[in-house]
């Protein structure tokens, strides 16, 4: 059974080598997803789909980017001018089919301090920190790596996402101030919370449960209209009727977009709600808010400080652009280019800052809702973007009557339906020890503290998971003749190496090879067929080895090596010596060669004293 999952495991690795070392040679990484459909025709009734799931997908994502830019800290106009800028870029220059690129609810638990701390422009440098990581890793062909992050690391990131997201709300749906959520913590944001819960606005309150119980119940009823569409809708009707026929004793308030956000018309006006505009060139370093005041200076202590936030924007982004593929590959029967599609993101992240938006990814939702709506190439997700465009100038006077309570009641339906916490209930009841504290670690991580902080533990808990793994599928093994079906003669040990000899597993699969066995011992082999790589670690634990049994006299023969392990050897200076190394194609060979070595040893006293 080991050797067969070892097997499988090198057959595996192999094939994972040929498609990274095909991945390296191509060149047209970008629009690899467009040209792939294009190359398959493109006809009248193709686009007509593909109109048609772009206005449902554009009517999804019009209330959600303004939401998911409220939640961030920012104006929901940034949001829309994410949708916008990013949804065209990726769509076309991506590795995918049916990829929806916009602002997405995992990216609020890292944007929300980066503004609290920088304010608008810093957060606008940050993301285009993470373009530039994101473009670096698809030339590097990070893509098909990006797959070995364990799953435990994923859903706690998700999870705690999810909760953080739908704590945040709490304070437009209970229509109280706080301030800005996340200045200080998790539990910092709860006190206050709780301090000001005589001041809880009822009727906020009941507009949130309305589009709560609107976004849950509507699906099962009307199938062929968004949810988001009636839901959000039918709030800011009813506040607005309410408005008209509430008497005065009934004190009835609730906060709308035009409450809150304003924007320059100039003269020294105000305009209320979102500005009627496309998105316009500016420079990210000079952007400011109404919101928040922060002064910003772009410098190179600046730029240091928000690396790290750039990392976790890049590495999370990555992840979960490249999981959504996954997932619209699976729905739709297509493949994606994973190194094409990050390229792409990254470009879309350099871009989004210099027309005011946020940082952007892959978005699971919206994606599957355009597979489902009958999209038949990258053009559906690029029209979705356009009709976006459409009503951020057609709608914005509308738009300043949604209210907030109902756009939080939205994001907490969202964080609801990304949490899966039935999915992270059972893997704490059946996943192994160790992957339930990884999850539960990151978890933690994620609502306690930062995103920043958690995406840095996560990879390196993935790394370090990767390589336990991996160290319990490398061994060795003292081979016997009922194993290997050919007679051992006395004084000869056989070694079988399985997997790969690398850092996280040389050391302990060479104290597997006893140097102090039995005193008539004088060969060992060492059976490396099944050993597919080896780095610099693994070759200076084996070249230990070695020393030892030279010390021993023990002569050893090396077989069945694989090409690469035998380049390494030669660049090493690991040659054949007469009586000290050899090298055999297979076991069998081996021990015919051990046999003749066994019968020279033994000759050699008697032919010494006549030399």
């Amino acid at each position: 059974m080991i050797r067969r999952s070892l097997r499988y495991a090198e057959e595996l690795s192999e094939a994972l080598q040929r498609q990274l070392a095909t991945a390296y040679r191509s060149k047209d990484l970008l629009a690899w997803g467009l040209r792939q459909r294009l190359r398959e025709g493109y006809t009248v009734k193709d686009f007509r789909a593909d109109l048609l799931s772009a206005l449902v997908v554009g009517v999804v994502a019009l209330p959600l980017s303004m939401a998911l830019a409220i939640a961030s800290g920012v104006e929901p106009q940034r949001g829309l001018y994410t949708a916008i800028v990013a949804g065209i870029t990726v769509s076309l220059l991506g590795g995918t089919r049916y990829q929806v690129t916009g602002p997405t609810a995992a990216f609020v638990v890292i944007l929300v301090p980066i503004v609290t701390k920088f304010g608008v422009a810093g957060l606008l440098v940050a993301g285009f920190i993470a373009g530039v990581i994101l473009v670096i890793m698809g030339l590097a062909r990070f893509g098909k790596l990006m797959q070995f992050v364990p799953h435990p690391v994923t859903t706690g990131f998700t999870m705690g996402i999810a909760v953080v997201i739908g704590l945040l709300q709490l304070k437009d749906a209970l229509g109280v101030s706080v301030g800005f959520p996340k200045t200080e913590g998790t539990f910092e944001y709860l006190g206050a919370l709780w301090d000001l819960r005589g001041s809880i606005n009822y009727w906020e309150v009941g507009i949130a449960v309305f589009t709560i119980a609107g976004l849950v119940l509507l699906p099962r009823v009307l199938r062929a209209v968004p949810a988001p569409l009636v839901a959000l809708t039918g709030a800011a009707l009813l506040v607005v009727l309410l408005y008209q026929v509430a008497p005065d004793s009934w004190h009835f308030h609730v906060m709308t977009i035009g409450d809150r956000f304003s924007y320059p018309l100039g003269g020294g006006q105000m305009g209320h709600g979102i500005p009627p505009l496309p998105p316009m060139p500016v420079l990210p370093w000079h952007e400011t808010s109404t919101l928040h005041e922060v002064p910003f200076t772009l410098d190179f202590h600046t730029i240091r400080e928000l690396l790290p936030a750039g990392f976790a924007i890049a590495m999370l982004g990555a992840i979960e652009s490249l999981m959504a593929a996954v997932v619209a590959d699976g729905m739709s029967g297509t493949r994606h280019e994973p190194n094409s599609e990050l390229i792409a993101l990254g470009i879309a992240n350099i871009l989004c800052p210099f027309f005011g938006g946020i940082a952007a990814t892959g978005a699971l939702a919206r994606t599957a809702t355009n597979i489902r709506a009958g999209a038949r190439s990258p053009f559906s997700a690029t029209m979705h973007s356009v009709f976006v465009l459409a009503c951020t100038i057609a709608l914005a006077p509308l738009v300043s009557y949604l209210p907030m309570a109902a756009l939080a009641g939205l994001l907490i339906v969202v964080a609801r339906n990304m949490s899966e916490a039935r999915h992270f209930v059972r893997l704490l009841r059946i996943a192994p020890r160790h992957d339930v504290m990884v999850m539960l670690t990151c978890f933690v991580l994620t609502v306690v503290f930062d995103m920043v902080i958690a995406v840095t533990v996560g990879v390196v808990l993935a790394a370090l998971l990767f390589m336990r793994r991996m160290s319990v599928l490398t061994n060795v093994e003292l081979e016997t003749e009922s194993s290997l079906k050919v007679e051992v003669p006395a004084g000869v040990r056989v070694y079988e190496l399985a997997g790969p000899l690398f850092f996280g597993a040389a050391k302990s699969a060479m104290e597997a090879i006893h140097t102090v066995g039995d005193k008539k011992d004088h060969t060992y082999i060492l059976d490396m067929q099944h050993v597919p790589t080896m780095d610099a670690t693994g070759l200076v634990a084996l070249e230990s080895v070695l020393d030892r049994l030279r010390r021993s006299k023990i002569k050893v023969i090396f077989s069945g090596l694989r090409p690469e392990v035998g380049e390494m050897f030669e660049r090493a200076g690991i040659k054949r010596e007469p009586g000290k190394v050899a090298y055999a194609p297979d076991v069998e060979t081996a021990i015919s060669m051990a046999i003749v070595h066994a019968a020279r040893e033994l000759s050699s006293p008697v032919q010494a004293p006549h030399a």
